[in-house]
């Protein structure tokens, strides 16, 4: 029986030490990695100078086009490369500025809160210094929490959203606290574990293969930054906050939803929820696509023509 009860005991012991080991791999393995990766990510776009911060925006399509500025869904790994279909597509007509939050893709991050009031205020300062004073707001998923926010702020220079299967105040889920187990996934190195064996949980978009490479290099070096803890810990309250709001009357607003996220009621129902939001502004309009919520990843070309045909009516009102 003491003999049996060793042996055991040795077992034991021996799983609680390949365990360690197998974590210590881990953590030591990812912070060998993310060094390496921020000195072989290949760079693109601009730096602007935001709050103390650099911001990291992209450009592209002739300067006295139509502006389009593009804002990404909840810690997006990098935007500019996300959007890369649909940043094609629109370019073709308008001029589009694709825009990376502080705490995303190739920008700072920052220690400053995430709340709507934050947000807001560095996508407008970084926009001036760009002397962008003309543009329409186009964002994926949360982004159409934090424009409904920054059209309120900033009536005058932004009469038009266009939202990409984008959030809205009154839907169900999607705004818990969820910063704690980011922490706990991003500081063990265990996100990059799981991703490598399943890549998918990264959303990669459907891009070249050098692409894909910096895409996940990019999500793993940024993956639950401060910024992205301080938005996950702010997202229920920046979703309360936004339930004050509605969009100026004069506004012009394109919903563009996504099937699956119209036949899935996790949310509510998604499509009278985008009616409500509606109810009140200049012209309202909602287009249904086929596709997941990561609609831009596989419908650009039909997402561009319906932003091109939205847009000619706002020219002629």
């Amino acid at each position: 029986m003491k003999k049996m009860f060793n042996y055991l005991l040795y077992v034991i012991v021996a799983i609680m030490l390949i365990i360690v080991l197998f974590f210590s791999a881990v953590f030591v393995t990812n912070k060998i990695l993310v060094s390496r990766d921020r000195q072989s990510v290949k760079q693109y776009g601009q730096q602007v100078k935001v709050a103390g911060h650099k911001m990291t925006v992209l450009i592209e399509g002739e300067k006295n086009k139509q502006t389009i500025v593009l804002l990404p869904g909840f810690a997006t790994g990098s935007p500019v490369i996300d959007f890369s279909p649909l940043r094609k597509e629109l370019s073709k007509q308008f001029r589009v500025v694709t825009v990376e939050p502080l705490g995303y893709g190739l920008s700072d991050t920052t220690s400053s809160k995430r709340n709507l009031e934050n947000m807001s205020t560095e996508l407008h300062d970084v926009l001036q210094a760009l002397n962008i004073k003309d543009y329409s707001l186009m964002g994926h998923s949360i982004s159409g929490i934090y424009t409904l926010d920054y059209m309120n702020r900033y009536p005058n220079e932004v009469k038009t959203f266009i939202g990409i299967d984008s959030s809205v105040p009154n839907q169900k889920g999607d705004n818990a606290d969820v910063s704690q187990g980011l922490s706990i996934l991003g500081n063990s190195g265990f996100y990059r574990f799981i991703t490598a064996v399943n890549p998918d949980m990264l959303n990669y978009p459907p891009v070249s293969d050098a692409e894909k490479k910096d895409f996940r290099k990019i999500s793993l070096m940024g993956f639950a930054n401060p910024a992205i803890l301080s938005e996950a810990k702010q997202m229920a309250t920046n979703f309360n906050e936004s339930k004050k709001l509605s969009y100026p009357k004069d506004d012009a607003v394109l919903y563009i939803l996504s099937s699956d996220s119209v036949k899935d009621k996790t949310d509510g129902d998604w499509t009278a929820l985008h009616k409500e939001m509606l109810t009140d502004v200049k012209n309202g309009q909602i287009a249904v696509l086929d596709g997941s919520h990561y609609l831009h990843h596989t419908q650009s070309k039909a997402i561009a023509d319906l932003v091109e045909q939205f847009l000619a009516t706002q020219s002629t009102n």
